[in-house]
């Protein structure tokens, strides 16, 4: 069956309560998520991309940076609210940061569900062929439109990283 739902814990009780019934992500967002403070380590895609969204033009406002630093957090928020949150490949980690197992390809399945995209910015997250068990990835994940948007970045411009796509 199709579709997320949010649940809360409710201390009170110590029970797990129905918050957010039926979570859709909308096309588009205004928010993105990334961690600033390695930019000077990603590839020009990705830097490509970032500075893209930090742009006026006549059909947008610039979007808001978000970033808690926690996946769980982060994505919770992009699914709340839509945009796109990302951990790209970079100098230091070539292959990826996030591990697909247990981080990306679950996270990427429920935003999936709740009708977003994931990505490594060349290939969806669920078409990567696991090849070991820790094995990393990029992950760029979140509202339809700003998942093709980054992507686009990566058709235009090569990445010297693997980033498993």
């Amino acid at each position: 069956q199709n579709g997320v739902n949010g649940y809360t814990l409710d201390v009170g009780c110590g029970e797990f309560m129905l918050t957010h019934p039926h979570m859709k992500l909308p096309e588009r967002g205004m928010i993105y998520s990334i961690n600033e403070g390695n930019r000077c380590n990603w590839d020009t895609p990705t830097v490509n991309y970032v500075e893209s969204l930090k742009e006026v033009s006549e059909t947008r406002n610039p979007y808001s940076l978000r970033y808690i630093g926690t996946m769980v957090g982060d994505v919770h928020r992009t699914m709340c609210y839509g945009g796109i949150f990302m951990y790209p490949a970079d100098k230091r980690a070539q292959g990826g940061k996030l591990r697909l197992l247990y981080e990306c390809g679950p996270l990427g399945f429920i935003c999936e569900k709740a009708g977003g995209r994931a990505s490594t910015g060349k290939i969806d997250i669920k078409d990567v062929v696991p090849e070991r068990l820790h094995q990393r990835c990029s992950i760029y994940l979140g509202s339809k439109m700003d998942v093709d948007d980054a992507e686009l970045h990566y058709r235009l411009t090569a990445s010297p990283y693997q980033g498993w796509g």
